[in-house]
């Protein structure tokens, strides 16, 4: 069975949300990334993986994979018939390959991160001004279209979704693009992605009890 370490509300919530679009049964570890500490035995955390980031995905044959792009393609590649990744040779599975890199580059690194790890508006600056710009080319492609690749559903919308979920807590409202938040309000009313945000808002709130 897979495994995944998450932390409720970062970027494993796409991983948690695919695997259950996939109906891929997976053990859950919570990985606090703050105190690098696996909450279930209170183990090092950096012993899973040194970047003690997550997700971490740990295979059946016990390896581990991390890094968003690489544990959302592995997981559609896993059960490939619900459609979450385009199939080997079709063009649009490099377009897939290009959302899950703009995500995790221009959202998740350049403004996400930075806004939930510095503290001064200083180095906030930057990220801020930038990110408006940003998200006008994901508000741009959804204009006319219900997905990110293709007519269906993928780990590309997964990861989106969770950026975008993010963003008003970092400042962020996303009403200001009607296009992002018509496209928010879809993708949530699917019942895994309901099911995995519910499940990470609770024990998100657990932790900060």
């Amino acid at each position: 069975m897979l495994q995944l370490y998450f932390f409720p509300m970062a970027c494993s919530l796409s991983s948690r949300i695919a695997l259950m679009e996939a109906g891929i049964e997976a053990q859950y570890h919570l990985a606090h990334i703050w105190t690098k500490r696996i909450v279930d035995d209170g183990s090092d955390f950096r012993g899973v993986s040194p970047k003690g980031a997550v997700p971490v995905l740990v295979l059946e044959n016990g390896e581990r994979l991390t890094e968003s792009a690489a544990v959302l393609q592995y997981i559609a590649d896993v059960n490939p018939k619900p459609g979450l990744a385009p199939a080997f040779g079709d063009p649009d599975r490099y377009r897939l390959q290009e959302w899950l890199s703009f995500v995790g580059a221009e959202i998740h690194k350049a403004f996400l991160f930075p806004a939930f790890w510095y503290k001064d508006e200083g180095s906030l600056a930057k990220p801020r001004a930038r990110i408006t710009q940003t998200l006008s080319v994901p508000a741009a492609h959804l204009a006319e279209r219900e997905f990110l690749v293709g007519d269906g559903f993928t780990v590309a919308d997964a990861h989106l979704t969770w950026a975008l979920l993010l963003l008003r807590p970092a400042g962020v409202d996303i009403a200001q693009w009607p296009s992002l938040s018509d496209y928010l309000a879809r993708i949530q009313a699917r019942p895994a992605v309901r099911e995995a945000v519910a499940t990470e808002l609770a024990l998100r709130k657990t932790l900060a009890a």
